[in-house]
C-alpha cells in the first residue's frame, strides 16, 4: 500500500514517515523544499514536490496512492496565513482525494477544537472536520493532545537556563504525548476498518 504524508518534515509528520517506513508501507512526502527534506529520502521515502495552496500541484503527487495522512498545519512562521494553510488548502487536498479516488484518509484536528470557536485555528480545524465527513471520503479524524516533544523547548531548557516559563491555564492539568505513539496510531488507523467514518 502506497502513502502520501503531507507536512512529512514537521514535528508529527516525520514520525509518521519513520513508522509507516517500519510498517513497511511505500512512502511518498510531498514537500515544499528538498533541502529541508533529503532526510526523508535517505530514510527511505520518495520525495514529490508540492504544495498545498497550490492545487495543481496535489493531483500529481496523488497518482498511485491509496491512503493520505495529513499532519501539516501552518505555523507561527510561516508566510502564508493558517486560512490559505489549514483552511484553503486542505479544501483543495480533500477534492483531489476524491477526485483521484483515494481510499482512506488521516487527518489531524485538535482535541476539544468544538468549544473554542473564538481561536481561528480551532475554528479552521472544526470546520474542517466538518467538510471531510461531508466529502464522501472513508476518514479518520485524530484528535491528539499536546506534543510531548515540545516541552523541552518550552519548559526544560529555560528551566536548565534558570530563566521563568510560562505555564498555560488556571492550575488545570495538560496531557502531552510523544509523537512516535502519535505517529504509530495514525499508521495503524489505516488498517483498522472501525476507525472509518470516526472522530
Amino acid at each position: 500500500m502506497k502513502l502520501l504524508i503531507v507536512g512529512a518534515t514537521g514535528t508529527l509528520g516525520r514520525q509518521i514517515v519513520r513508522c509507516a517506513l517500519n510498517e513497511g508501507y511505500e512512502v511518498r512526502c510531498l514537500i515544499r523544499s528538498y533541502s529541508r527534506a533529503s532526510f526523508l529520502k535517505e530514510w527511505g521515502a520518495e520525495l514529490i514536490g508540492g504544495n498545498l495552496c497550490k492545487p495543481k500541484t496535489l493531483l500529481p503527487a496523488l497518482e498511485g496512492v491509496d491512503a493520505v495522512i495529513d499532519a501539516a498545519t501552518a505555523r507561527p512562521t510561516d508566510s502564508l496565513s493558517i486560512k490559505q494553510v489549514d483552511w484553503e488548502g486542505k479544501v483543495s487536498l480533500i477534492q483531489a482525494l476524491v477526485a483521484k479516488g483515494v481510499e482512506r484518509f488521516i487527518f489531524f484536528s485538535f482535541l476539544n477544537a468544538e468549544k473554542y470557536p473564538q481561536v481561528p485555528l480551532l475554528e479552521i480545524k472544526r470546520c474542517t472536520e466538518l467538510f471531510i465527513a461531508e466529502s464522501g471520503l472513508k476518514y479518520t479524524i485524530l484528535k491528539p493532545c499536546g506534543f510531548l516533544q515540545g516541552l523541552i523547548g518550552q519548559y526544560a531548557v529555560p528551566i536548565l537556563d534558570k530563566q521563568a516559563v510560562w505555564v498555560p491555564g488556571q492550575g488545570t492539568a495538560i496531557a502531552y504525548m510523544d509523537t512516535q505513539d502519535i505517529a504509530k496510531f495514525a499508521v495503524r488507523s489505516i488498517s483498522v476498518p472501525e476507525t472509518e467514518n470516526q472522530r
